[in-house]
């Protein structure tokens, strides 16, 4: 095992916990060498995310203040400094909109070599080797840096290695604020996010789609319920967004959301290459399309050919019978 040092930016949610995604990446880090976090927090929640990183398996972290005041460029500075302190052999973080800007900036100001979006990352006798689903799915694709640390988001949920607990070993990182440009934050404001008790379709082992094929938002309502019945996230293709089934939030695909849930169900979607470049990183997919003809079937495990509203409630049926 080698004992190279992988600097890992853990996500810290709004509401001040380590986000879903941190497991799979310390589960990856812990497989190419020594997992060293970095946490941007306040010092308020500077312990408890320590105690927590530790738990999923980081050996090492450094802990860098928050500035509220300034925006993205705060992180950038404690990646840097992280990084001159440790000299990783690789710089990783989840595929999301925060990390990307952070380790895209690092990367520059760095001059190091940046993989985004990647599915799977190995190694072998010549370093790290990052893997992507390139052109919608079509191609899987590794690459490699020849200089300096590999600087790869990876896409939240394809990890499904977990790292061993570790003791607490959390210290104080002394970062220098550049003087680069950064925007300024004026005011902040938490908007009214919808009650729900569904996981987040980022981080969820189980998502249930539906596409155009429900007809109406009304229709779209069996998706619902098969995802409440299995405790899974809801998402949609863009059809049934367009249509105005559900929000755009909730978009799977190459415009929405990338993910690589456990189980992905696929309700009425016909799968044009942009929804299935969003999804077909899925370990398990089902699709149930009246037209046996639609590309969903060319990528999932198991297909159903049949009209939605005759299959699933005989599925919902069969589930609230196994309950009993």
């Amino acid at each position: 095992m080698a004992t190279d040092n992988i600097l890992i930016l853990l996500e810290v949610t709004p509401d001040g916990h380590l986000a879903k995604s941190n497991a799979g990446l310390l589960g990856i880090a812990a497989g190419l060498g020594k997992p060293v976090a970095l946490i941007v927090t306040s010092q308020d929640d500077a312990e408890r995310l320590s105690n927590a990183a530790a738990e999923l398996g980081a050996a090492q972290v450094l802990l860098a203040d928050d500035d509220s005041t300034s925006f993205v460029t705060p992180s950038v500075d404690a990646l840097e400094g992280a990084y001159l302190a440790t000299t990783p052999t690789a710089v990783i973080a989840t595929h999301s909109a925060y990390a990307r800007d952070v380790l895209a900036r690092f990367a520059v100001r760095m001059g190091l070599a940046i993989n985004v979006d990647a599915v799977d990352v190995t190694r072998d006798d010549q370093g790290i080797v990052a893997r992507h689903s390139a052109y919608g799915g079509t191609y899987n694709v590794t690459s490699a840096v020849t200089y300096g640390a590999p600087v790869i988001t990876l896409r939240a949920g394809v990890a499904d290695a977990r790292a061993v607990a570790q003791p607490v070993a959390a210290e104080k990182l002394l970062v220098t604020k550049s003087v680069r440009r950064s925007a300024v934050i004026d005011a902040r404001e938490v908007s009214d996010a919808p009650v729900t008790s569904r996981p987040d379709l980022r981080g969820a082992d189980r998502v249930i789609s539906g596409g155009r094929g429900l007809g109406s938002a009304e229709g779209f309502t069996l998706v619902e319920q098969l995802a409440d019945a299995l405790g899974a996230a809801v998402g949609a293709s863009r059809a049934a967004v367009d249509a105005g089934y559900v929000p755009q939030s909730s978009q799977v695909g190459q415009t929405g959301v990338q993910i690589s849930p456990q189980l992905y169900v696929a309700l009425g979607i016909s799968g044009a290459i942009q929804h299935k470049a969003g999804m077909q990183t899925s370990k398990i997919i089902i699709a149930i399309n009246k037209d046996e003809t639609a590309p969903i079937f060319d990528v999932a495990d198991y297909g159903v050919v049949g009209d939605v509203f005759t299959v699933v409630p005989k599925l919902l049926d069969a589930l609230a019978a196994a309950d009993s």
